[in-house]
């Protein structure tokens, strides 16, 4: 093993991981909070926090990388109103490693991507029946730039970030894989000014500020395994799920809205490992689906997933593979009514009530089969583009109660998803 680990390293050195991350940013959003303050309010916490999960592969010294964060702020109250805004930030990262292989190391990276950001003001009831709702949705306003409720390829802008990493690998598995414990720091910046504009207002700070992020996660080093023992790979999923909102369509039409058309459509990442046909892994999507709703309201209807995974191989033949997996996660269900046209936001903040919004959240389980096809992007089989088709069945565990009407006959349907990706 020795010497064919020795054989595998005169190629260059690989390692790859993946990690979830918590941590905390600092956003000081200075326009409105003086438009609080001089209406008699309190200014907003000036602090996020952060979720997120990187996958990172690393040849030689050279790192390169993608990462998802989920930033929520801190709740605050004007009035009867409470203040709330998220971001999300997809990135691909590029780094260099200044330390050799080992148990230890340090990283610096620099990150380009895009994002979403939600503003809001909501006093939604939390007892309504959907019909009332429907017949008076404007309970405060929600401000969005780059609408991911409405699916998750609406994202946009640029942002950037730069930063470094300390990690420290941990033998506590008996098998190839270890334990990884990460810090980062750094910071986020958006390059162009008034990018985040929304209704007269610049929400720049959102998506700027200095960060501290803690991570843990597993890594895969070149030297524990021979090729093909085991692997960690990263996929881009596209896809739909067989479903209508018949309810909901019901409730929409009994009270003068459009039906909601078609099925939903997802988009999203998965990180699948795999270690002599054992498969584990995490998938995150987003499945979504809008329209109009009258001349005055757009509409969407949108589910964040995300599932952890385990299963095994059942078929590995000529770089043909066929798996199974049964996955266990977490699920949040969202309709929105957005009125088309606004105040502008000074003007708003006084007479905020325009939108609406029903949520709910809940667990979710799914048995999947997948096809897949490996092609060996290079000569020493570094790395693999990996071509695959993925189908099954989402299962809610729970009523996924919008209003007074169940959601769940919605989320439980077939699924179907192609999905590429690389593997090292």
């Amino acid at each position: 093993m020795a010497n064919i680990a020795k054989g595998q390293q005169s190629h260059g050195y690989q390692r790859t991981s993946f990690n979830a991350f918590y941590g905390t940013s600092g956003a000081n959003l200075q326009g409105v909070d003086e438009l609080l303050e001089n209406n008699g309010g309190m200014p907003m916490p000036n602090s996020y926090r952060s979720y997120g999960i990187s996958y990172q592969t690393r040849f030689n010294d050279f790192i390169v990388g993608a990462e998802i964060y989920q930033n929520n702020g801190l709740n605050s109250t004007f009035g009867q109103y409470e203040l709330d805004f998220r971001t999300t930030r997809a990135f691909l990262n590029f780094g260099y490693s200044f330390t050799e292989e080992g148990k230890f190391h340090l990283i610096h990276y620099m990150s380009i991507g895009m994002g979403y950001l939600s503003f809001e003001m909501m006093n939604q009831p939390e007892d309504m029946s959907l019909d009332a709702f429907l017949q008076d949705p404007a309970h405060g306003f929600i401000l969005r730039k780059n609408d991911i409720n409405k699916g998750s390829q609406y994202m946009g802008g640029f942002l950037t970030e730069i930063g470094f990493e300390l990690g420290y690998d941990f033998d506590l598995f008996p098998n190839e894989e270890v334990f990884s414990l990460i810090a980062k720091v750094g910071y986020s910046f958006n390059p162009f000014e008034d990018s985040w504009n929304i209704n007269g207002m610049t929400f720049d700070d959102l998506q700027s500020g200095a960060f501290v992020r803690l991570g843990a996660g597993i890594s895969l080093p070149e030297s524990n395994y021979f090729y093909r023992d085991a692997s960690l790979g990263f996929h881009i999923l596209y896809g739909g799920n067989f479903s209508k909102p018949n309810a909901l369509n019901k409730a929409l039409s009994e009270n003068g809205y459009e039906e909601l058309t078609g099925f939903p459509k997802n988009l999203g990442l998965k990180i699948l490992g795999e270690n002599r046909g054992f498969l584990y892994g995490l998938d995150v999507y987003n499945s979504s689906q809008s329209g109009r709703a009258n001349q005055d309201y757009n509409q969407s209807l949108n589910s964040l997933r995300l599932y952890g995974n385990l299963g095994t191989k059942l078929i590995d033949i000529n770089d043909w593979e066929v798996g199974a997996t049964g996955g266990l996660g977490y699920a949040t269900l969202r309709y929105n009514l957005i009125h088309t046209r606004k105040l502008p936001f000074e003007d708003l903040i006084n007479l905020p009530d325009y939108d609406g919004e029903l949520r709910r959240a809940g667990m979710m389980a799914k048995p999947e089969v997948y096809l897949a096809k490996a092609i060996s992007l290079s000569r020493h089989h570094k790395i693999d583009l990996i071509a695959s088709v993925y189908g099954g069945v989402e299962m809610p565990l729970g009523s996924y109660i919008l209003g007074d009407v169940s959601m769940s006959k919605y989320l439980r349907a077939p699924y179907l998803q192609v999905g590429l990706g690389i593997r090292p």
